[in-house]
């Protein structure tokens, strides 16, 4: 039987994902930053290429990187509240050799 999550607590859980979207408003200002550096890498080594390439290079980077800190940041939180050590974990229990 999984044992009870620190989430189900609404007050421990609403600290919890006020910081998990704290998190999330820094990481899409780095976002935002680092977008701007690729452009600017792209327009140095390139020059004008195509405003299409420009767009999907933007949309590529900023996507790749709030995808990845989104998924992170949901790691760090259910580590961080001990969400991870409340369930049932079927292969950590002794098994008998004979079984």
């Amino acid at each position: 039987m999984p044992g009870p999550s620190q989430l189900d607590d609404p007050l421990y859980a609403g600290i919890a994902w006020s910081r998990y979207w704290r998190l999330m408003r820094w990481m899409t200002a780095l976002t935002f930053l680092c977008v701007i550096a690729a452009l600017g890498f792209l327009y140095y080594a390139h020059g004008l290429v195509s405003v299409h390439m420009y767009i999907a290079a933007a949309a590529g980077v900023g996507f790749a990187l709030l995808l990845t800190s989104a998924l992170m940041g949901l790691v760090f939180l259910s580590s961080g509240t001990g969400h991870d050590d409340c369930i049932d974990d079927p292969v950590s229990r002794d098994i008998s050799p004979d079984e």
